[in-house]
C-alpha cells in the first residue's frame, strides 16, 4: 500500500533506515572520540597557529558534525516504506522492465526512494521524471516521459 508523501518526505526502506542510524551512532560515538584525541594531540604540540595537524583536525570535526546533523534531518524527516514486489501496479520496490522504441530496447528498473537511487545499477527513484511515470501503471501501459532530449515513451512489460 502506497504511503501518502510530501513534498519534503524521504522515503527509506527499513534497510536503510537502520543503515543510517548505524551511521549516525558511529559517527557520534566511535568518530567523534577519534577527532578529539587528535585536537587534543595536535594541542600538546604547542604553537597552534602553523599546526597542521591540528588545523585538519578542525576541519574533519567540521566535515563530521555537519554528517551528523544532515543524518539527524533525514531520519527525522524519513517515512519507512517496506518496499513490495509482486505487484502488478508499479510501486515502490518494484521491478519494471520498459521497452524504448525510439532505441528499441528493453531496460529493467527497480523503483527506489531517492536516497537509495543508484541509476547506474538502475535503481530509479520514485521522484525521477521515469520513476514518476511509472508509479502506478500496469504491464501493457505506455507512458510519457520528459527526457533532456526530449519526451519519449516506453512501453511497460513486465512489473514484479
Amino acid at each position: 500500500m502506497p504511503i501518502p508523501m510530501q513534498d519534503d518526505d524521504i522515503v527509506l526502506s527499513p534497510a536503510k533506515y537502520e543503515e543510517l542510524q548505524a551511521e549516525l551512532e558511529r559517527l557520534q560515538t566511535v568518530e567523534r572520540r577519534q577527532i578529539a584525541d587528535r585536537i587534543k594531540e595536535a594541542r600538546a604540540m604547542g604553537d597552534l597557529s602553523e599546526n597542521f595537524d591540528y588545523h585538519d583536525a578542525k576541519r574533519q570535526q567540521g566535515f563530521l558534525e555537519g554528517r551528523i546533523v544532515g543524518l539527524k534531518q533525514t531520519l527525522e524527516r524519513a517515512k519507512i516504506a517496506d518496499y513490495v514486489s509482486g505487484s502488478d501496479t508499479v510501486t515502490l520496490g518494484s521491478i519494471v522492465k520498459v521497452h524504448d522504441a525510439e532505441f528499441d530496447e528493453d531496460i529493467e528498473y527497480t523503483i527506489v526512494g531517492v536516497m537509495e537511487a543508484d541509476p547506474a545499477n538502475d535503481k530509479i527513484s520514485n521522484t525521477s521524471p521515469v520513476g514518476q511515470a511509472l508509479l502506478g501503471h500496469k504491464a501493457g501501459d505506455k507512458v510519457q516521459v520528459q527526457t533532456p532530449a526530449g519526451p519519449t515513451i516506453l512501453e511497460i512489460v513486465e512489473v514484479r
